[in-house]
């Protein structure tokens, strides 16, 4: 007697060689010998052979129409011999009622399983639902056919472009674009962002690294890079006009002045200094349009040709420290005798005029170490206010028992956007000038000065600020005056950058409230200041990571835009190099045990924009290291506000 059961939700057949009531020991079609329950037997039949009964029933099944079975069978549960019964019109042959097993397990949407080979039709409005969710489907494969198809073909599929972020960056497995835009990467051995860009949905790679910065920090759902509608600054109008005249010192670019100097001699050969902070902390506060939206952006975001400011553009105009203007700001004065000695210091509120925005390209090649060494400077605007100011420097610096190292750069990134190229529009030139200079030391002092002094003020009031400390080599955020070990200074509040930096915004708020003698906006124990520490530290950070990101691309871009085969490069590590034209490191193959600082020639290939990433190879040895090891670092990795 053969027999058909289910094992492992598969329907087999065999042949009895003992039945024990209860269990059975069964071999099977395939020759395996197995153990059975009785409760497991579907069907016993004598004819046709094991073999054979399946495969009749299949096609046997392939004959009968499951709409119609769901139409003749009742509404109560039944058997599957019991339907083959009704179907055929007489007793079912073994083939028949298998044909119709097989029928039933096949469509789970129209018969739901009850137990072993029982079932019952699926109720009308259960059975319409289920049918529709698989036309859904099959609708769905034949778009995902059609979108691959598309992409294959180097067209983007209409429903791509309202989702493309997503796509790139955040991909959701379960919608069907994603399903296509994987099966066609899988068929082609594009990645995505190559794929798409291919399609013309990507100008060029510099819109694909922006985007992913953009999606997560300035989404369009929560209105991008755009400004919400919001009230203007109202800056008081009885502010007194310092009687200076004031200059800025920066590079050709920025256009966020936050700081300007401004000196007058005494009779006594002594000096009266004014450090001028923009002070847009005037014109609106904390719970204001303005003060939330710089909470929520927290920060300037810099990167070579571009930036997205933290404060809309009106409001920046309004209070950079520009040439010829009256502008509102925070004023350190600093009484300073014939030898340069601090004797006194004073904080005003005032308008402040501005008499010029010097420019370091414009300024270094006049005042520079080497033209103070000769003695005889040459002949320019404010020249002996910037020599007495970078007397007073130096004194300041020797002072904090810190010196700043004389073997780093700093490298200018220029884009002209109307250029375009083979790697995309924008051409990139890359300048580079030493760190350190006279200039850096007198901005970087001064900048110290006014931060340390006015994290004091707030200190010694009561009042809490936002801090940059470092102890223990560690450097940190936080609301209680510490010492900053790296600058050498007891406390160091970020206050001069209040145009660009929230924390600088909010030290400003206090100390405008305590010179007015108002309540701070955030009181001591404020939750809201430790909330927005955590916020801008990490935000800060994140900003800073991509600056640095979108540098590297650039530079890599330049290598491919000036046609770059070979370049030197100085050994950081291992095999782990720093380009020498370029602030550019790489990993080079092939490369010699050498020491830290020995300088090679490297072979440049397969420049990927997408990636970020090039080949570099080890050609020959330039010149073995210096005794000093190269571009030693500062401490904290800061260089205060004379690289901003």
């Amino acid at each position: 007697m053969n027999l058909l059961f289910e094992e492992d939700g598969a329907f087999k057949t065999g042949t009895i060689v003992a039945d024990n009531d209860s269990s059975l020991q069964v071999d099977t079609a395939s020759g395996k010998r197995v153990k059975l329950k009785a409760a497991n037997v579907l069907l016993r039949f004598a004819a046709p052979g094991p073999a054979e009964l399946l495969a009749q029933a299949e096609a046997a099944a392939a004959g009968i129409e499951t709409e119609f079975l769901w139409e003749v069978c009742g509404e109560a549960e039944f058997g599957f011999e019991e339907l083959a019964r009704e179907y055929h019109g007489h007793a079912p042959t073994p083939v028949e009622a298998a044909a119709v097993l097989l029928c039933l397990h096949a469509a789970p949407i129209y018969f739901h399983r009850k137990g072993k080979g029982k079932f019952r039709k699926a109720p009308p409005e259960i059975l319409q639902a289920a049918l529709a969710g698989l036309e859904k489907k099959r609708q769905q494969a034949l778009a995902i056919e059609r979108m691959v198809d598309e992409l294959k073909a180097g067209r983007l599929p209409p429903e791509f472009p309202p989702l493309l972020s997503q796509l790139l960056y955040k991909p959701d497995r379960n919608r069907p674009e994603t399903k296509a835009l994987e099966a066609a990467c899988a068929e082609t051995g594009e990645s995505p962002e190559r794929l798409l860009h291919r399609c013309g949905a990507l100008p060029d790679s510099h819109a694909f690294h922006l985007g992913r910065f953009l999606f997560e920090h300035f989404p369009e759902g929560k209105g991008g890079t755009d400004f919400p509608p919001h009230a203007g600054a109202v800056d008081p109008a009885d502010l007194p006009v310092a009687g200076v005249r004031a200059f800025s010192i920066d590079d050709a670019h920025t256009t966020e002045i936050d700081d300007a100097f401004s000196l007058a001699v005494q009779a006594d050969g002594g000096m009266r200094v004014g450090i001028h902070i923009a002070a847009p902390g005037l014109g609106f506060g904390p719970d204001s349009d303005l003060g939330r939206i710089a909470r929520g952006r927290l920060s300037t975001v810099y990167m070579p040709g571009r930036k997205i400011t933290m404060l809309p553009e009106a409001v920046v105009d309004s209070h950079t420290l520009g040439a010829g203007q009256d502008v509102p700001a925070l004023s350190l004065y600093l009484d300073v005798a014939a030898d340069l000695r601090i004797l006194g210091h004073e904080t005003k509120i005032e308008r402040v005029p501005v008499a010029a925005n010097l420019r370091h390209h414009d300024i270094e090649p006049l005042f520079n170490a080497a033209t103070l060494a000769s003695g005889a400077l040459p002949d320019f605007p404010f020249r002996d206010e910037l020599k007495r100011l970078w007397e007073l420097a130096t004194v300041l610096e020797a002072g904090r028992g810190k010196t700043e190292q004389q073997n780093r750069k700093d490298y200018g990134f220029v884009v002209d956007w109307d250029v375009a190229t083979p790697q995309g529009q924008g051409r990139v030139e890359i300048s580079e000038r030493p760190r350190g200079s006279p200039l850096d030391t007198l901005v970087a002092e001064l900048m110290i000065v006014a931060n340390s002094t006015w994290g004091a003020l707030l200190r010694d009031a009561g009042i809490p600020a936002m801090y940059r400390a470092q102890t223990a080599g560690k450097a940190r955020m936080t609301t209680v005056a510490t010492p900053h070990e790296g600058l050498g200074v007891d406390c160091y509040a970020w206050s001069t950058s209040p145009l660009r930096r929230f924390a600088d915004l909010a030290n400003q708020w206090q100390l405008i409230a305590h010179l007015s003698g108002d309540k701070p906006p955030y009181p001591p124990k404020s939750a809201d200041l430790m909330a927005a520490l955590r916020d801008f530290e990490l935000t800060y950070a994140s900003y800073a990571d991509f600056q640095r990101d979108m540098e590297r691309y650039w530079c890599l871009r330049w290598l491919a835009q000036e046609g770059v085969a070979t370049v030197t490069a100085q050994v950081l590590k291992e095999n782990i190099v720093r380009l020498d034209a370029i602030p550019l490191v790489l990993k080079a193959s092939g490369m010699p045990t050498l020491e830290r600082g020995a300088r090679v020639r490297l072979a440049i290939a397969d420049i990927d924009l997408m990636a970020a990433e090039a080949k570099a190879s080890f050609v020959e040895m330039v010149e073995l290291p210096a005794v000093a090891a190269p571009d030693a670092a500062f401490a904290d990795g800061e260089t205060e506000e004379a690289g901003e």
